[in-house]
């Protein structure tokens, strides 16, 4: 008699949870991630899995111990803790793995690493929490509080910015202003909001802000938000924005002459200033690069050339990468560089040289340099101006991405290089820690601490430095935390500045 042939073991069904493997290694050993099938399908859970592990990741073929991510494709909440708690009984001692929709897979691929979890990739139920006591004092400026990467009101926050941004596109300075406060207090709040009251007594919550948060905290959805979002100027002027060179004055000039889309623009060349046809085409040319996030890789590896174009120019000169990416962000729209050297002078003109060296490398596509203006970096401190005056080079450069290419193989065929927004900005040695702190961000935390500067203090900082203009002095530093000591604030780290 031939002996009985072992049934196998289906891959996502129950009993495999039971079942071992051992996975490849990968470049990110900290998260293991398991595809659900139930919705997903067995071609379509095989392809995904051969993309992530081509990128590094390490896909689990069973459910088990080790499991970190559970992914999951249309999926509700209800289903995947459905799911979950018959893994639970087969695995009763197995730790409880992040339930995520398959857009958190997704993007984690675009990037080429495991992307934030928000709160828009969660399957979980969300359990009532105990409302924290509405006493907590919270400071008024962004800049006395820490504003996490990762904050617990991400679906607030997101709302009031959408509101600051569309009163931005309409030049309402005030309206910009008291949405975006209101949505940085949200950021910085150590604990989740569940009713209206933990946010009474606070500042910049007015009745507008609480009614739409009224509104998110019952529905989960805001009308006025998503008819915002949804509307015809709000998608044309985010659209015309995000082209290179491009600022919210001309976006609405356009919409208003009755442009809709990127091809109504290239048709009509008349309607752009000289300047704008001088730097509008490479923006349009390169818009679905310039329009893709940057990956922290992509950002380290630009570091790379440039740090390498400054020890064939001028040994000793320092790169540091500044930004988003210094407040921990995975993505970016744009690279920021701030460049220096120890000895005071040595960067002087330094800037025109680095970029003959990389157009001789053909990675320059785009740039426009800006000489530097420093014997005014007096004035403008006494005059109390946020622009600062070093010299600087707005470019876009060729990113080469033949490894990137070789790991995607023929599934996903992609170009040799990406074009990248690129900053590089020169500061003597002297200055480079005001000038670090500006150029970290973000934005509005800056933006917060010249105004505590300015209204607490009564001194004027940038980028150049700090001035008192009672005393007619400047206060020389030599690091960031200098400079919060100099204005009697707790030093913040840069992850801590995502205000």
């Amino acid at each position: 008699m031939l002996p009985k042939r072992r049934r196998r073991v289906r891959a996502g069904s129950p009993h495999s949870a039971l079942a071992s493997s051992t996975p490849p290694a990968a470049r990110f050993p900290g998260v293991a991630i398991y595809l659900a099938e139930p919705r997903m399908g067995r071609s379509r859970r095989a392809f995904l899995t051969r993309l992530a592990r081509s990128k590094g990741f390490r896909i689990l073929d069973v459910y088990s111990s080790e499991v970190t991510h559970v992914v999951m494709e249309e999926t509700s909440a209800k289903e995947a803790i459905c799911w979950q708690k018959d893994m639970n009984a087969l695995l009763p001692d197995c730790p409880q793995p992040a339930l995520l929709d398959i857009s958190w897979f997704t993007e984690s691929m675009a990037a080429g690493q495991p992307v934030p979890e928000e709160v828009r990739h969660r399957l979980e139920v969300a359990e009532p929490r105990k409302e924290p006591p509405i006493s907590v004092t919270i400071p008024a400026y962004a800049c006395q509080r820490p504003s996490p990467l990762t904050p617990h009101n991400t679906l607030l926050s997101e709302a009031l910015e959408t509101l600051a941004e569309a009163a931005g596109f309409e030049g309402k300075e005030g309206r910009f202003l008291t949405f975006y406060r209101a949505a940085s207090m949200l950021k910085s709040l150590p604990y989740p909001v569940t009713s209206l009251s933990q946010l009474h007594g606070l500042p910049y919550f007015g009745e507008h802000s609480f009614r739409v948060i009224q509104e998110l905290l019952e529905h989960g959805t805001c009308e006025e938000v998503e008819q915002i979002r949804c509307s015809e100027r709000h998608q044309t002027m985010k659209l015309f924005t995000h082209i290179f060179g491009v600022g919210v004055k001309t976006a609405s000039r356009w919409y208003q002459e009755g442009l809709r889309t990127l091809d109504e623009l290239r048709e009509q060349p008349q309607r752009l200033t000289q300047q704008q046809k001088a730097v509008l085409p490479t923006g349009l040319q390169y818009y679905q690069d310039l329009s893709t996030p940057v990956s922290r890789a992509e950002a380290e590896a630009l570091q790379q050339l440039v740090e390498a174009a400054m020890r064939e120019i001028l040994p000793g000169a320092t790169v540091t990468l500044t930004g988003g990416f210094r407040r921990g962000k995975l993505q970016g729209h744009d690279v920021d560089f701030l460049i220096t050297h120890p000895e005071e002078g040595q960067e002087v003109g330094l800037l025109p040289r680095v970029m003959r060296c990389l157009q001789s490398q053909g990675l320059v596509l785009y740039h426009q340099y800006h000489r530097s203006h420093l014997a005014d970096s007096a004035h403008i401190l006494r005059q109390r101006s946020t622009m600062d005056a070093f010299e600087r080079s707005f470019c876009i450069l060729r990113l080469p991405q033949s490894q990137q290419a070789a790991l995607e193989g023929p599934l996903h065929p992609c170009p040799t290089w990406k074009a990248v927004r690129v900053d590089l900005v020169v500061t003597p040695n002297s200055q480079f820690p005001f000038a670090l702190l500006g150029w970290t961000g973000s934005q509005f935390f800056e933006r917060e601490l010249r105004r505590f500067s300015r209204q607490e203090k009564g001194l004027c900082l940038n980028s150049h430095g700090l001035f008192d203009p009672e005393r007619k002095t400047f206060f020389h530093a030599t690091s960031e935390e200098d400079v919060f000591r100099f204005l009697g604030l707790k030093y913040l780290p840069p992850e801590q500045r995502n205000a």
